[in-house]
């Protein structure tokens, strides 16, 4: 079973592990959390930030969602990141990659951009880049991947209201819903809520875990202080995108070339099931940037086969 399917169907075990992890790793010797990233951005920029390693004390207990918040990552990216590494049991003393360098999605830069293979939600204003991780829809509750829409209206303290489906399908699991959930800390949707079209919201959790993971009903999900943040900064109107790229590249202007690859997204619970990587559905773009004869093909190959989710170079440099 793949990291992710696993954790998907373990969702309430890892996060009684997490934060009992949180806990006890809180009390080692370790950096403040970071902030969010944010980069300055031109016309040119093509790729910002750098990757980093974490160290897991040795004689502590931690796991890979405590990581990925403190460097306000999804935990996709950190399993994508560490293959070989158990992402609630990790080995103590083991170093970590943390990958937070990213190339900017192939879109227009303007308000919200979000990349869902990915699971990142890019914010651009005032000639910066804000990017921060994301929950996404479960297999069959898909979040959208190609739409252009705005932010309709602003909400704090948000309640929420189930769907029929979503109330028959909790009453099953033996978990009833009311038909309006009131406002409040234990709310699903977090204290604060921007609607998107009419049907989705990007908005908080009332959980410690699932960013970076398939976890909700459609919407996107990101931890307290991001959506505070994204609530309190982005005004009503802003134009909201969804693309689903899980494979980005660029040329740089001296002739490197950079690809960056992620899992594609389980298009049904079969696919979802499956211990294989899900196939690519390349453009006739993607296979124009692909046939560049300085592109080692080797090294292309290798990046489509590992899904590592970090910027990789492929061609040699030459000094």
């Amino acid at each position: 079973m793949r990291p992710l399917k696993a954790l998907a169907f373990g969702c309430c075990m890892a996060f009684a592990l997490s934060a009992a992890a949180f806990e006890e790793t809180t009390q080692n010797n370790v950096p403040d959390s970071v902030i969010f990233h944010s980069y300055p951005v031109t016309e040119n920029t093509q790729i910002v930030g750098s990757d980093d390693t974490y160290l897991i004390d040795p004689n502590g207990v931690t796991t890979l969602e405590y990581v990925a918040a403190h460097y306000k990552l999804g935990l996709s990216n950190m399993i994508e990141a560490n293959p070989l590494v158990d992402p609630i049991v990790p080995l103590k003393g083991s170093h970590l990659t943390v990958p937070t360098r990213l190339i900017l999605p192939d879109t227009k830069r303007e308000g919200i951009v979000i990349n869902t293979p990915e699971m990142r939600l890019y914010y651009y204003h005032d000639e910066v880049v804000d990017v921060f991780p994301i929950g996404i829809g479960e297999v069959g509750k898909g979040t959208p991947l190609n739409w252009v829409t705005k932010v309709e209206r602003k909400r704090a303290n948000p309640t929420w209201t189930p769907t029929a489906q979503m109330r028959a399908e909790a009453a099953a699991a033996g978990e009833p819903l009311p038909a309006v959930w009131p406002a409040g800390p234990d709310n699903p949707m977090g204290l604060f809520a921007l609607y998107i079209g009419r049907l989705y919201a990007i908005h908080g959790t009332n959980a410690d875990f699932g960013i970076g993971l398939r976890v909700s009903h459609g919407c996107v999900r990101l931890r307290h202080d991001d959506i505070e943040y994204l609530f309190n900064n982005v005004p009503v109107g802003t134009r909201v995108e969804f693309i689903n790229k899980p494979v980005k590249y660029v040329k740089t202007p001296d002739g490197a070339v950079y690809i960056e690859v992620h899992q594609p997204l389980s298009r049904s619970v079969e696919e979802f099931e499956q211990d294989v990587n899900q196939p690519f559905e390349f453009t006739a773009a993607d296979k124009e940037f692909f046939a560049d004869p300085d592109i080692d093909q080797e090294l292309l190959q290798q990046a489509l086969r590992e899904r590592t989710g970090r910027v990789t170079m492929l061609n040699q440099p030459v000094f």
